[in-house]
């Protein structure tokens, strides 16, 4: 599916994304060599009156590479998302997770002012930064020269692919080549844009910290939806609920699928973000706002 990118402006370069659809804002993330496609089969399927919007992160599969003196490491990229909000002046975001957790420590950051709701799909949290096999491959791959370039051609190759290694556990259903080859194109052919891929491979990682910024959502008022598989080799089924314990306002629904629910089980990822997005406060809520 062919997209309309638009650019924007931020401190550290700039940054592509697709923008879809008018009304209270969407930010739909992405995670590590992915892109905004990983949406398309939810998008068609999500309710109208809302703008969609779609970053392309600076994971691997961007198409323009960032300032050569970014800071791409995970604060850096936490500070992006925040960057993307305020260039587009957005308030009252729903912000939406999947796979990349970064997104989650806003909070902690305290750079989460313009964010209204949170929808967390299967993510990095707590203390699985990088998450499982796939993450001790990248983190692999890192520490090696043109590891991550390599990682990439392996992604290419179906049956690697499929491995745990790689994608096998973090999708049900095989993940079609022509998605992947959009996914790895870049990084393949720009060596700037395999440099940002490297920036935030570079991060080291503390568990302590870690556990500390995503526990920092407890502070966070807004509603959450937490849609998590019962099952997951790639991210803790109890993660999504310490997740929906620690969060005040958080729902935890449980859906078919593994960590990319977007591709898995589209038509019930879409069904959950819809009614969400379109639930009008009970009576309860609406007598506590007015009172406040």
């Amino acid at each position: 599916m062919n997209h309309k990118l638009s650019s924007v402006d931020i401190p550290a370069g700039s940054l592509d994304y697709v923008d879809e659809g008018s009304g209270p804002p969407v930010v739909l993330l992405h995670g590590l060599f992915m892109d905004h496609t990983l949406w398309d089969q939810v998008m068609p399927l999500l309710p109208s009156g809302f703008r969609y919007l779609r970053p392309v992160l600076p994971l691997g599969a961007h198409r323009r590479a960032m300032n050569s003196d970014a800071d791409l490491r995970m604060p850096g990229m936490v500070n992006l998302v925040a960057d993307f909000l305020d260039a587009l002046d957005l308030d009252d975001v729903t912000l939406v997770h999947s796979d990349w957790g970064g997104g989650l420590f806003l909070t902690a950051a305290k750079r989460d002012q313009r964010v209204g709701r949170l929808v967390i799909l299967p993510c990095e949290a707590f203390e699985n930064f990088p998450p499982g096999l796939p993450g001790k491959m990248a983190t692999v791959s890192a520490h090696l020269p043109g590891g991550l370039t390599l990682a990439a051609r392996l992604l290419r190759i179906r049956w690697l692919r499929n491995t745990p290694l790689l994608f096998g556990w973090m999708t049900a259903r095989p993940i079609p080549d022509a998605v992947v080859e959009g996914w790895t194109k870049s990084v393949l052919s720009d060596r700037n844009v395999a440099r940002d891929l490297d920036s935030y491979a570079s991060t080291r990682f503390d568990a302590s910290s870690l556990i500390r910024d995503t526990e920092a959502l407890r502070e966070f008022t807004g509603d959450v939806l937490i849609l998590w598989p019962v099952r997951n080799h790639v991210m803790p089924p109890e993660h999504g609920r310490r997740l929906a314990d620690l969060i005040p306002s958080a729902r935890l629904r449980t859906i078919d699928g593994s960590v990319l629910l977007s591709l898995d089980n589209p038509a019930t990822v879409a069904r959950e973000i819809g009614a969400f997005l379109t639930r009008q406060p009970d009576v309860d809520e609406r007598t506590r706002v007015a009172g406040s």
